[in-house]
């Protein structure tokens, strides 16, 4: 008998899911999985709330399956020990997973499949987060696009049904493994984690009308004019393939912004030095500023820009930033402030639901100027200019700074015509050197 494993990562979901459509098709019997990496949750808060997100997914998942009368299996460990030494004590012949082109994940998934390679047993990964991967979009010369433009068409030239087919599991359900031995999931106290949502989730459906208004509405953060999928897409827990189509259906636009998700997903597996080096290296020759109370002063939304200060707040009170936004205030961390992308990058990446490390590296570093495509350094945001044009009437100021406007509101803690011009000096003197 084929005995497989299916690992569930950021693919929390059974629908449409191609890496366990391929397990059931190859295999006799396939367990499912998922294992709460302690790699990755020993470095979280212990509120964190993509924590309890998952938490409600997999619980959500080990119900599906156990109404198909089989069972999610579900640990708390090292996936690099438990892998292999179930895969051993249980005698399965492979395990198959969904790609994932992280750095992290890259290592740990090498490390995992040179030890199963010693003991004869398979790991095969499969496409299932992106619509194209690694070498599917490249330039004509056989090199990655660090362009996004060129890439996009390239993107759109290559698409057609059979990128956006989905993986319907019926005809091979009944090789789920039936009535296999019970896995209760660990708690949350047992992690190490409280259990109290403090956040709203998104919900994981969005209207047509949505999408269909997405193009005049996107940038106005006092309107509900985003989809806020993103963390569904970060978790797996909805099919980028189902929503791309929708997309080139509604929306030409919303299509783009799925783009640039696989467009930063690339950048990060070709060149993964950037999850902590500029893209352009020269960049990293800037003498930033080690102003500490100015980034405190950006964390708590106390800039005296109101902007920027509504974004910061939004971001700490629910875990999440309007799209607009999230540029206004990395610009002004990077450009005003004078401060390291990376102090920016990772506050996003502690703080943000939907964080995916690729797109936040590719937001910070397209707003810093060093990055692919990125924005050029001596384009500086004027965050008032911002606010006049995509919160004329200040709703979205007031929502989230009530005391904007009173003798409560703190005076600007840099001036913006200061502000340009030391970032251009400073940014000259660096790229010139």
């Amino acid at each position: 008998m084929n005995k497989s494993i299916f690992w569930h990562r950021r693919d929390l979901r059974t629908e449409d899911n191609a890496g366990l459509n391929k397990a059931l098709q190859s295999s006799n019997l396939v367990q499912p999985l998922f294992i709460f990496d302690t790699n990755i949750l020993d470095k979280l808060p212990k509120n964190d709330q993509r924590l309890l997100f998952i938490f409600k997914y997999v619980k959500r998942l080990k119900e599906v399956y156990q109404n198909l009368g089989s069972d999610l299996w579900v640990f708390y460990g090292d996936p690099m020990e438990i892998i292999p030494k179930l895969s051993k004590e249980k005698g399965f012949g492979t395990v198959f997973t969904n790609r994932d082109y992280e750095p992290y994940a890259l290592e740990r998934d090498k490390s995992i499949y040179e030890i199963l390679n010693k003991e004869g047993i398979d790991f095969i990964g499969t496409k299932d987060h992106v619509i194209f991967e690694k070498y599917e979009v490249l330039k004509d010369d056989g090199k990655p696009y660090t362009v996004f433009t060129p890439y996009s068409r390239k993107w759109k030239a290559k698409l057609n049904d059979l990128y956006l087919d989905s993986f319907p599991l019926e005809k091979f359900l009944q090789n789920l493994n039936i009535n296999p031995d019970k896995q209760e999931i660990p708690t949350l106290m047992e992690m190490g984690f409280e259990a109290q949502q403090i956040f709203e989730f998104p919900e994981e459906n969005v209207e047509n009308e949505l999408i269909q208004k997405y193009t005049e509405q996107r940038n106005f953060p006092s309107i509900s004019g985003t989809s806020k999928l993103s963390v569904h897409l970060r978790f797996g827990t909805i099919s980028i393939r189902k929503l791309a189509k929708r997309a080139l259906e509604l929306n030409e636009t919303f299509l783009n912004e799925l783009i640039w998700r696989d467009f930063y997903q690339m950048i990060i597996f070709h060149f993964p030095y950037t999850a902590k080096s500029a893209f352009k290296p020269i960049y990293d020759q800037i003498e930033w500023e080690k102003n500490e109370s100015h980034f405190q002063s950006w964390c708590e939304g106390k800039t005296g820009y109101p902007m920027v200060d509504a974004g910061m707040r939004e971001l700490n009170a629910t875990g999440f930033m309007h799209n607009r936004v999230r540029m206004v205030v990395a610009s002004f961390l990077t450009k005003h402030l004078l401060l390291d992308w990376r102090l920016g990058e990772a506050y996003f990446a502690e703080k943000l639901m939907d964080f995916e490390l690729a797109s936040n590296i590719g937001g910070w570093q397209w707003a810093a100027g060093c990055g692919c495509d990125a924005a050029p350094y001596f384009r500086v945001f004027n965050p008032q200019s911002q606010q006049e044009k995509f919160d004329k009437e200040f709703k979205y100021i007031k929502k989230w700074v009530p005391e904007f406007g009173t003798s409560a509101y703190p005076n600007p803690i840099v001036e913006h015509k200061f502000a340009r011009e030391r970032v251009l000096t400073r940014y000259k003197t660096a790229l010139n050197q």
